[in-house]
C-alpha cells in the first residue's frame, strides 16, 4: 500500500473523523488503514468479534478504533451514531454474499438488509454530523451492479440498488454540501472470493477477462476511496467509479 499512500499528502485527513462499516477485514479494513495513514481519526465497525479482535491486535492498525455494531439493527446504528461528536467521511463498506442460498426468502432479505439498507441507515444516522462538516459519503457497489451472476440474485440486486441510492442521496444531501459517491469493486482477492482465486481454472478465466490480466487486491480500492473523499474530488457527486481492472467492459 505504500506506493498508493505516497501519492497523497501525508496529513491529508489530519483532523478529520472517518467511519468505515465492514472495516474489520478485507476491502473495508484496507480503506480504514489508508485514511489512518494520512492522519485521519478512524473508527472501523464489524459484526464478528473474532475479526475485530484480530484486526485490533495487528500492529498495522494501532491508529484505528474497532467497534462492534450490527448493521441490520437500526436501533444499534442510531445508538452508536449518538456517541459521535463529529464526522467528516462515512464509508459504507459492509457486505455479504450467500451463493445459491439467496433464492430463499430469509437469506435474500438478509443480504439486502446488510448490503443496501444498512447504507441508508448509516447515512441517515450520521446526517446531522455530515451537514455540520459538509462531509462525504462513499457507498460500496459492485461490478455486479452492471453484470449478472446467477448464483447471487440478492447480492446483485442490492448492489444495483446502491447505485440508485447513491444518485438520489447525492441530490438530497447536495444542498447541505455533502457529496455522495460509490465505488464498484471487481474481482479482488478477499475472503469472500477465496473459493475462486484459489481455484486455478476460474481464477485464470477471471484474470484474463480483466484488461490488466490480473486479480485486484484490497489495496487497489484504497487510492480511489482517498481521492473521492479528498478536496481533489470536490465537484464529484452522484458518481460511481468502477475499480475492476476493466472486467465489466471485457469479454471471455
Amino acid at each position: 500500500m505504500k506506493d498508493i499512500i505516497d501519492t497523497f499528502r501525508p496529513d491529508l485527513f489530519a483532523g478529520k473523523d472517518i467511519l468505515v462499516t465492514g472495516g474489520s477485514s478485507g476491502i473495508g479494513l484496507a480503506i480504514a488503514q489508508g485514511f489512518a495513514r494520512l492522519g485521519g481519526s478512524v473508527i472501523a465497525l464489524g459484526s464478528s468479534e473474532t475479526k475485530l479482535k484480530a484486526a485490533a491486535a495487528d500492529p498495522e492498525n494501532t491508529a484505528i478504533r474497532f467497534e462492534r455494531v450490527d448493521v441490520r439493527d437500526p436501533e444499534a446504528i442510531n445508538a452508536f451514531a449518538r456517541t459521535l461528536r463529529k464526522l467528516d467521511v462515512l464509508v459504507n463498506g459492509a457486505g455479504i454474499a450467500r451463493p445459491e442460498a439467496e433464492f430463499e426468502d430469509a437469506t435474500y432479505m438478509e443480504v439486502m438488509d446488510v448490503n443496501l439498507n444498512s447504507q441508508m441507515r448509516f447515512a441517515m444516522a450520521v446526517l446531522p454530523l455530515l451537514k455540520a462538516s459538509r462531509g462525504v459519503i462513499l457507498n460500496t457497489a459492485s461490478m455486479l451492479s452492471y453484470v449478472s451472476d446467477p448464483l447471487v440474485p440478492a447480492y446483485g440486486a442490492s448492489k444495483s440498488g446502491v447505485l440508485g441510492l447513491t444518485r438520489h442521496l447525492a441530490h438530497a444531501f447536495g444542498p447541505d454540501g455533502i457529496r455522495v459517491n460509490a465505488i464498484s469493486p471487481g474481482y479482488h482477492k478477499t475472503d469472500m472470493t477465496k473459493g475462486l482465486w484459489t481455484d486455478p481454472v476460474p481464477a485464470e478465466k477471471i484474470a484474463q477477462r480483466s484488461a490488466l490480466k490480473r486479480w485486484g487486491t484490497v489495496d487497489d480500492l484504497v487510492g480511489t476511496a482517498l481521492f473521492l473523499a479528498s478536496p481533489a474530488a470536490k465537484f464529484i457527486t452522484g458518481a460511481d467509479l468502477p475499480v475492476d481492472g476493466g472486467f465489466v467492459v471485457g469479454g471471455f
